[in-house]
């Protein structure tokens, strides 16, 4: 799952059992060599699907992190781009990636723009946050928007019962939970925390009109299904 370049065992667990914001200064390094970093096909699906969505003048990626996410945005957007996190050990990975990017460190529980963005992305963020964070989170990215803006949210398709990958998050969640109960400072990582019902109320909730379109670029599994699809939250108003 790590390459070479990657964290040890032993500075993961160092990480883990750090506050979020310190576990991510110290992974900063190296992030981009885990497997925590998001996929370079989403990426490219998300770009692809928004490009017909357009136009779109200022992008804003929310948890930035190391900057993954303008590969996104700068396709599809005219003008500025900018990321926002509160790790600053991230945020100055993605300055040394995207310089030609603006970054801000702020928490997303309380972003800082007033409709000042055309489009909203976010990848591998939302399970850093309690469900009663999330309407926080939300309510500010609506804020962030212009009237008639659009936030998208690629979200994986729930791990069926049957497979590894079901049990294997489902254990992460339970050993994130035991060791939040007994160490602080917290470090939130949950994997099933925000299914998609839950976060389309609290969009809704939060004033955005939402729909959800498969990115089949990315396949399908067994079912049929899709892999992978792209929550598109409309801030109501003329654009």
């Amino acid at each position: 799952m790590f390459s070479a370049q990657g964290p040890t065992f032993g500075e993961l667990c160092v990480q883990a059992l750090s506050s979020v914001e310190r576990g991510y200064d110290l992974l900063a390094p190296k992030f981009d060599h885990t497997p925590f970093r998001t996929p370079r096909g989403i990426l490219d699906a998300t770009a692809e699907a928004l490009a017909g969505l357009g136009p779109f003048t200022d992008g804003l990626d929310v948890c930035c992190g190391t900057g993954a996410g303008m590969h996104t945005l700068r396709p599809v957007c005219d003008g500025r781009i900018t990321g926002v996190d509160f790790s600053a050990g991230m945020l100055a990975r993605a300055q040394d990636a995207h310089p030609d990017a603006t970054w801000v460190r702020a928490d997303a529980r309380a972003l800082p723009f007033v409709e000042g963005f055309d489009l909203a992305v976010s990848f591998g963020a939302f399970g850093h946050f309690l469900p009663r964070e999330r309407p926080a989170v939300l309510a500010g990215i609506h804020r962030a928007l212009r009237p008639g803006g659009l936030f998208a949210l690629a979200v994986g398709a729930p791990a069926p019962l049957t497979s590894p990958a079901y049990w294997v998050e489902v254990g992460f969640d339970l050993v994130m939970r035991v060791r939040n109960a007994v160490w602080r400072p917290p470090f939130v990582m949950y994997y099933r925390t925000t299914p998609l019902r839950a976060l389309r109320d609290d969009l809704a909730a939060a004033g955005f009109e939402v729909r959800v379109e498969p990115l089949s670029t990315l396949g399908a599994g067994r079912d049929g299904t899709p892999r992978c699809g792209l929550v598109l939250a409309r801030k109501a108003g003329a654009r």
